[in-house]
């Protein structure tokens, strides 16, 4: 793919994820989330790319495995493509994000969608390093779980009805079946397919270091730095919120 093919695409990209939030806007949200209506719209459109991408970067791998090998330089069409897709989705996030939320409160999001929009735009334009593109993404596979959590919390899911008790004090709210399967695969996957992600990437950055360009070597220990804490933020926060912490009684929205 050229570079003006590629411009095109992800302008598409664009485009397309735009339409799906329209489209997610037009279905009946549940009537715990009413009130937050934009946000249950964004994390719908996320769960579609994380879904899409995560799988597109399992099948890249699986139909094309010498990429494992050669993260630089050996990539297909496929691939290429999946970076191109994923470029214009957090171009498009990042838009939705300025124009519906305070920066106070998405910075940290918009701080990772720029390093990873600027990274990515690196492997698109060079077309070299979009093995390495392509094996963060699949982080999306957490992903999928984690928005799916979200989305269960919007709408008010998270626990079933407080119970009756013999005593005049009321049992208290147990969490349901989908929010202890949804919370146990976000954790299961997050150490798989984050932690162990990021640590191949993080090992492939170091042993490589003398094949890089500085530009492309600090941009990638930068970048992958900054993803790194917040992640570790990111896990401390799950884990506080779904086991630290009582379940029943924990009602934040993490």
């Amino acid at each position: 793919m050229d570079w003006r093919s590629a411009v095109l695409a992800t302008g598409g990209s664009v485009c397309s994820f735009k339409l799906v939030n329209a489209l997610v806007g037009r279905l009946q949200a549940p009537q715990g989330a009413c009130s937050k209506a934009w946000k249950w719209r964004n994390i719908a459109t996320s769960l579609v790319h994380s879904s899409v991408s995560g799988s597109w970067a399992v099948l890249c791998f699986w139909r094309h495995p010498q990429m494992a090998d050669d993260l630089i330089s050996t990539h297909t069409l496929f691939s290429h493509s999946l970076v191109v897709v994923s470029t214009g989705y957090f171009i498009y996030d990042a838009m939705d994000l300025l124009l519906n939320q305070s920066f106070k409160r998405s910075w940290e999001v918009l701080l990772h969608h720029s390093v990873v929009i600027s990274c990515f735009s690196l492997a698109v334009s060079s077309r070299l390093y979009v093995g390495f593109a392509v094996l963060s993404l699949l982080v999306e596979i957490n992903t999928v779980f984690l928005h799916s959590r979200q989305l269960l919390l919007l709408s008010g899911r998270r626990n079933r009805p407080a119970g009756s008790a013999t005593t005049t004090t009321p049992l208290p709210p147990q969490p349901t079946m989908a929010y202890r399967l949804t919370s146990l695969l976000n954790l299961a996957t997050f150490l798989v397919f984050r932690v162990c992600t990021l640590g191949w990437m993080t090992r492939w950055l170091a042993r490589h270091t003398e094949h890089l360009p500085r530009f492309v070597l600090a941009l990638g220990t930068v970048g992958l730095g900054g993803i790194t804490a917040m992640n570790a933020v990111l896990l401390y926060r799950l884990l506080r919120a779904d086991v630290l912490t009582d379940t029943r009684t924990s009602g934040k929205d993490h």
